[in-house]
């Protein structure tokens, strides 16, 4: 793995993680209608995620945030249901251990918040994530859980943490 660093999401990162979600998501598709480009908390990410039982990371290269990714409570689901979310790394952070270690990170915030299962909600052509999703525990289910808006996503995986 190269040299990067996963820190707690600040304020002076916002701009550069919303830039990374509105790259990365058309890049698979995935800026229309129900997808997570389009949520309120794109732009103000480390205020989003300051609220209880809720964690945003970003991986930094050389002073560059390069990606990010968080849990927080599953909207409409089980109080002991996190959700993985907004996860997403430019190209340069792709292929060099940064999802990985990402998802370490997460996985562990859910379980010092008091979570017991973990789950997500992707996209076909997502390939390389899902393979990464599944290397970490995660099992395909058949439908969506709780009421995340996400109507657009067509892939839903859990893991018990």
């Amino acid at each position: 793995m190269t040299d990067i660093q996963i820190r707690p999401i600040e304020a002076r990162d916002n701009a550069a993680v919303a830039d990374i979600i509105r790259t990365v998501m058309p890049e698979f598709g995935a800026d229309g209608p129900g997808f997570a480009i389009h949520d309120a908390e794109v732009d103000a990410m480390s205020e989003a995620y300051a609220r209880p039982r809720s964690a945003y990371f970003v991986v930094e290269r050389d002073g560059k945030v390069i990606g990010g990714g968080g849990v927080a409570p599953l909207e409409g689901g089980d109080a002991g249901v996190c959700e993985l979310r907004k996860m997403y790394f430019l190209p340069e952070a792709r292929g060099i251990g940064a999802g990985s270690a990402m998802m370490l990170r997460c996985l562990e915030a859910a379980r010092s918040h008091g979570f017991q299962r973990c789950y997500l909600e992707t996209l076909t052509g997502m390939d390389a994530a899902q393979a990464l999703y599944r290397r970490h525990g995660f099992q395909a289910i058949c439908g969506p859980l709780g009421g995340t808006g996400h109507f657009s996503c067509d892939q839903f995986y859990i893991r018990d943490l």
